[in-house]
């Protein structure tokens, strides 16, 4: 099994690698479509939507089917849907500000505010109901917060995995389990994914589910850092010294070696072609840890800064890199880690002159260096930076350890060790001015104005950038993970490898049906569990993802014109698409599904529609991190209960009891001052701002224990701890 995910991983990143800029000019491979996504004829029967079934009588010796159990309500049973995404955009009715005086969308149809947006016009068709709006248009957290004393008044909610969860103890969401007889496709998909129902399990007595699970692509890389490669390249590559007429001084160093200063240390490697592994040498002893070498020579001016960086790579990979020195950093053969990136960025920010003209550059920042919701991305890099787990788990701050136990990120010095690495960056003025003071200018013009050098962020929605704003010769793209010293248990001095905790799995977010608004009304009910089960077909797949066929590409005959994407047959969007995300989306495909067509809101959202749209440069960096990832030099947590349980993902939810959650709520401080909210309040953000961010921690062994210890985060993963064990030996029951 394992090397046949390794064959469809590098089937992926060999399209990747090959693929043609913008979807219109991608190599579809003409394909008959399967018989799984074929559009189905239809009829109206018992009041429902049904698909035709080959009525050709079976031979006399052959065995007649059981008729199966059937969802069944009346044709128009109307469900009141408090669901969205997270603001009133991106909800199944289109806004004012979106329709503005009415659009005529790609499928040619107009469509004003108020109305349906297409995917679930469609749902309307196919399910023989009819939607009423009553989204609030808030996040999920906050739609369910003004509902949960409503119940009532809705028959679905959208909400957290761990709201919904806890409210389906306490009586409030319908148990969706008891029915799964009733829902073919969905219960196929959980015996399917046998994680997945590990990680929406609510009760464990009961094997309760209460929301649908959201995928936002599922079991690949989330998160990847992003570079201005063109940067790299103008500073490292070349015959002989780096010169320019002019540069700054760097700062006062702050930040101390997290590599080894000696010795040599082995990594692996995916060759420069991509086609093999290859075992390469930090030789420490060959020139010294740079930023030691940088640190002993204080502040110095930008080019002696390069120059000192270009010597460190000749000699301490032994030319491995030859005069294409940046390939450390952006090469399919990347090696970089913590260090060598500070090096970087010291280069960057003391050589604006060279890079983009002017008197200065931001190193490090976030999308949105005001918005909190985007900020905690630093944090999230610096785990990857510096070898640390939790702090990009699916569940709060939650990570398996190689012991098989919980531990929670918050509650260990390891966590605050990585952050006051960062605090040292900020010291150095490293990372953007506008994340210390959000007062002072607006990120989201860093990239067009070449004032920004890398972030961590999503690959599409950022390396878009490349065909909206930036110009001939620059290029934003994902590079390679870092290298770090990693705890997995194999080694008791840690293993320097590559590992990404950025890992898709079921999101945090969900919709569930309420229990008091289907209660008086078994066609809600049914209806509701319809809804579900068909957006878990093939079908309805691809419909949460693409739309509606009038946004997709058809042949002759109808059948999809598809490309393989995951080894998978996938349908190719329109022209009218193509042009219209560009249009109205700007190139990005999640704004736009979710703005026009009300597809990716919820349930099973392929990256398939995503890919088509990756910028060149996009498709060419998650390339080089695909193929990294299928040859097994990037590792990753894997959905399963594993061997080693360091490798297992935490699941999205886990089944506290009603006392249990009530006891776990009167910790507030583990919630709001560790907020991912947009206006919420982190101190792990403020730690690197700030220095130590719990008042009057000197340290961070203290910072660790007055988290475990005061703020109740020692008793909160006790009671988490409970929770893993019971569904560990639930799943195990269950896989008998």
């Amino acid at each position: 099994m394992k090397s046949f995910k390794t064959l469809l991983a590098m089937l992926l990143a060999v399209v990747m690698m090959l693929a043609v800029v913008g979807c219109t000019k991608i190599d579809v491979t003409e394909y008959t479509q399967p018989a799984a996504t074929a559009k189905p004829a239809e009829t109206k029967t018992d009041n429902k939507t049904e698909t035709k079934t080959d009525t050709t009588q079976p031979a006399a010796t052959e065995t007649q089917p059981e008729a199966q159990p059937e969802l069944t309500y009346a044709e128009g049973t109307v469900l009141r849907m408090a669901t969205g995404y997270n603001n009133t955009k991106t909800g199944l009715f289109f806004d004012a500000e979106t329709a503005g005086e009415g659009i005529t969308l790609a499928d040619g149809k107009n469509y004003n505010a108020g109305d349906l947006k297409p995917t679930w016009v469609e749902l309307e068709n196919i399910l023989g109901v009819k939607f009423e709006n009553q989204y609030q248009g808030n996040s999920a957290n906050k739609e369910f917060e003004y509902w949960k004393e409503r119940m009532n008044e809705v028959d679905m909610v959208s909400g957290t995995a761990s709201q919904l969860s806890e409210y389906g103890e306490a009586g409030s969401v319908v148990n969706i389990a008891e029915y799964l007889d009733l829902m073919p496709n969905f219960k196929a998909y959980l015996e399917s994914n046998p994680i997945v129902r590990l990680s929406i399990t609510g009760n464990t007595s009961t094997g309760a589910i209460y929301f649908s699970p959201y995928f936002d692509g599922v079991n690949d890389i989330e998160r990847m850092p992003l570079m201005r490669v063109d940067f790299v390249a103008r500073l490292l590559n070349g015959e002989g010294e780096f010169s320019a007429e002019a540069s700054n001084k760097t700062a006062a160093p702050v930040y101390q070696p997290y590599m080894p200063t000696s010795g040599k240390i082995d990594v692996d490697v995916v060759n420069l072609d991509g086609t093999a592994v290859e075992k390469i040498a930090k030789d420490y002893d060959a020139y010294g840890n740079i930023v030691a070498k940088m640190n002993e020579a204080g502040s110095i001016d930008g080019v002696t800064a390069v120059n000192m960086l270009r010597e460190y790579i000749d000699k301490t990979y032994n030319g491995y890199y030859g005069t294409e020195r940046a390939n450390l950093f952006i090469g399919q053969n990347a090696a970089w880690d913590a260090d060598e990136l500070v090096a970087l960025l010291r280069c960057v920010v003391a050589n604006p002159q060279t890079l983009n003209g002017t008197d200065t550059i931001q190193g490090l920042f976030t999308r949105e260096d005001d918005n909190n919701q985007r900020r905690v991305d630093m944090f999230r890099f610096a785990g990857t930076l510096f070898g640390v787990r939790g702090l990009e788990s699916r569940q709060d701050f939650l990570y398996v350890g190689n012991d098989g136990n919980l531990h929670d990120a918050r509650q260990e010095a390891d966590t605050f060790k990585a952050l006051e690495n960062m605090n040292a960056l900020i010291q150095e003025g490293l990372i953007s001015k506008a994340f210390v003071d959000m007062s002072t200018e607006k990120t989201e013009t860093y990239l067009e104005n070449d004032l920004g050098f890398m972030h961590y962020d999503y690959n599409q929605t950022q390396t878009v950038y490349n065909e909206t704003k930036l110009q001939e010769g620059e290029k934003y793209m994902a590079v390679m993970v870092p290298v770090a010293r990693w705890f997995d248990g194999t080694d008791p001095n840690g293993v320097y490898m590559r590992f990404t905790e950025s890992w898709r799995s079921v999101k945090t977010d969900g919709w569930g049906i309420s229990k008091a608004g289907v209660a008086t009304d078994e066609n809600k009910l049914y209806a509701a569990l319809k809804l579900i089960d068909y957006a878990y077909s093939e079908k309805g797949q691809i419909l949460m993802s693409y739309g509606p066929d009038s946004f997709i590409k058809t042949k002759a005959d109808g059948s999809y014109e598809t490309f393989v994407f995951n080894g998978k047959e996938m349908p190719v969007i329109s022209d009218a698409t193509y042009a219209e995300l560009w249009a109205k989306g700007k190139g990005n495909y999640t704004n736009y599904a979710r703005y026009y067509l009300g597809s990716t809101l919820s349930f099973v959202k392929s990256q398939a529609f995503e890919y088509q749209c990756t910028s060149a440069a996009g498709k060419e960096g998650a390339g080089h991190i695909s193929v990294a990832i299928a040859l097994g030099t990037i590792h990753h947590p894997e959905l399963a209960l594993t061997e080693n349980r360091w490798y297992t993902s935490v699941p999205t939810v886990l089944p506290n009891t009603t006392v249990e959650n009530d006891q776990i709520k009167t910790y507030t401080d583990l919630t709001t001052k560790f907020s991912a909210a947009k206006g919420g309040e982190n101190i792990l953000v403020d730690q690197i701002v700030k220095g130590y961010a719990v008042e009057g921690m000197g340290s961070a062994e203290e910072s660790a224990n007055y988290i475990a210890n005061t703020m109740g985060g020692a008793q909160y993963l006790a009671l988490k701890q409970s929770a893993w064990n019971r569904i560990q030996a639930y799943y195990e029951a269950m896989s008998k």
